[in-house]
């Protein structure tokens, strides 16, 4: 009988060279990729691929991936995703299942846990899910105290972090020692009577630990800790950071930040002056283009080339596929099709339709979708793209089913980065301009507030018949 272990839940980032081998099972995606992608940075949540395989027919893979840092890695096929952490030259075997079959079908994607095959108690993997157990096992005990006896929850928050210190002190793993440390110190956050104040936390957690880039429950913690610090400065200071944003000038914003007692150390002040320019690129109080030219300057000098990558990725996230911004282009080349790009479909609104047709659940959205061609086609054009590999009859059959454009594009190709297409089906609206209506967009089917975008349709309908 086979034993494994799941993990359910945490960390990565930052890829050089040494080998990893993840060897698996994955008896629900036969003839699928299943795909491993790392965090770029933990302030953007940006992600790239770094491996591929087919499953094999006996349900069997082999993920090959570089990397001389203990990450965290993301597993991901079909419309599911799960991960695990790596250690350097470590070799893994793992199951990656089928969602549970109780569990809501999510067309952003279902998270799966992770089985491992002879997990080595020394590993990084094997530390984590102690960890979390044991994690659980006190709040599960404990949590309900602090409303209770919030005397008590302190005292035994307080042992609790005792014990922990006592049983990892020696560990040799500074990765695992930081996911502990700000572990704890996110459960410090928990409201109880002992709890300490917002410097006694920066003193006693940030100021004497250097950023940990890579270490996911660490830039968790500092991103919460910092959240919207422009409001949280001195007058005095506000106004020093807002001339410097009308002045399009890092260093005077970094002046303004430079007064406050949490932002002490450079490097740190210069990632969560990057963090809070993004967090008021959406107000109405500060110019948008200001802001935009910080970043890209940010974006190849720093204090911390780290750094410069998060400025580079969060330019992204902020000007992306957000509404009233430009929609990536594109080029459709398919063997007896017509080539097309975005400028093709300028005529009218554009609705991207991205899909898997070995989807079970992403098939049965499709009699609506015809259903909507029939009665928008006027306004709106249809378009479909799917991930380029051997179909099955099925499949083809659906595909040759669509009334409308419909492409297959090699994993390669740069729309899935460019329209972060995460899960299938996912959707995207452009306007008749070539700009983006809402991406992602509301799909035929409910979501969870019951809305779907045949409303949009149907405004959109309306508003031409007007003109």
């Amino acid at each position: 009988m086979r034993h494994f272990l799941f993990l359910s839940f945490l960390v990565f980032s930052g890829m050089t060279t040494g080998q990893v081998t993840i060897q698996g099972f994955a008896p629900a995606y036969v003839g699928q990729e299943i795909e491993a992608y790392r965090v770029i940075d933990y302030i953007s949540d940006m992600q790239e691929k770094i491996a591929a395989t087919t499953v094999e027919s006996d349900s069997s893979f082999t993920l090959y991936l570089a990397s001389d840092i203990t990450q965290k890695v993301i597993i991901k096929s079909k419309n599911n995703t799960g991960f695990l952490f790596i250690q350097p030259e470590a070799k893994y075997s793992i199951l990656f299942p089928e969602k549970d079959e109780y569990t809501a079908y999510r067309p952003e994607g279902n998270q799966v846990e992770v089985g491992f095959y002879n997990l080595d108690s020394t590993d990084i993997n094997y530390k984590m899910l102690g960890f979390q157990r044991w994690i659980d096992y006190f709040l599960g005990n404990n949590y309900h105290l602090k409303s209770t006896d919030p005397g008590k929850f302190s005292k035994n928050l307080d042992g609790f972090k005792s014990r922990v210190e006592n049983a990892y002190k020696d560990d040799a793993s500074s990765y695992f020692k930081t996911h502990v440390r700000f572990t704890i110190a996110s459960m410090d956050n928990i409201p109880h009577s002992e709890q300490k104040d917002r410097y006694s936390k920066y003193h006693f957690y940030i100021k004497h630990t250097p950023i940990q880039y890579n270490n996911e429950a660490y830039m968790l913690y500092i991103k919460d800790f910092y959240q919207k610090m422009i409001p949280r400065l001195s007058n005095e200071s506000n106004q020093l950071v807002y001339e410097g944003i009308l002045k399009s000038s890092p260093s005077a914003i970094m002046k303004g930040f430079g007064t406050e007692y949490t932002l002490s150390k450079l490097g740190l002040r210069e990632l969560i002056m990057i963090k809070s320019l993004t967090e008021v690129y959406h107000s109405d109080d500060y110019p948008q283009t200001n802001i935009i030219s910080i970043l890209d300057s940010l974006s190849f000098r720093t204090v911390m080339p780290e750094n410069a990558v998060i400025a580079k990725n969060l330019k992204l996230r902020i000007t992306e596929l957000v509404p009233g911004g430009k929609a990536p282009n594109f080029v459709l080349i398919n063997d007896g099709k017509e080539t097309k790009t975005l400028q093709n479909f300028q005529e009218k609104f554009l609705y991207v339709h991205f899909f898997d047709p070995e989807s079970e659940d992403g098939t049965k959205e499709l009699p609506l979708l015809i259903d909507m061609h029939e009665r928008f086609k006027n306004e709106i054009q249809f378009l479909t793209v799917i991930r380029n590999r051997d179909l099955s009859e099925r499949a083809l059959e659906i595909m040759n089913s669509i009334p409308w454009d419909n492409y297959q594009l090699k994993s390669t190709h740069n729309i899935w980065e460019n329209y972060h297409i995460k899960a299938f089906s996912q959707y995207t609206l452009i306007d008749a301009a070539g700009y983006i209506v809402s991406s992602p967009s509301l799909g035929p089917t409910p979501n969870g507030e019951y809305e779907t975008i045949d409303k949009t349709f149907f405004q959109i309908q309306k508003g031409m018949n007007q003109e």
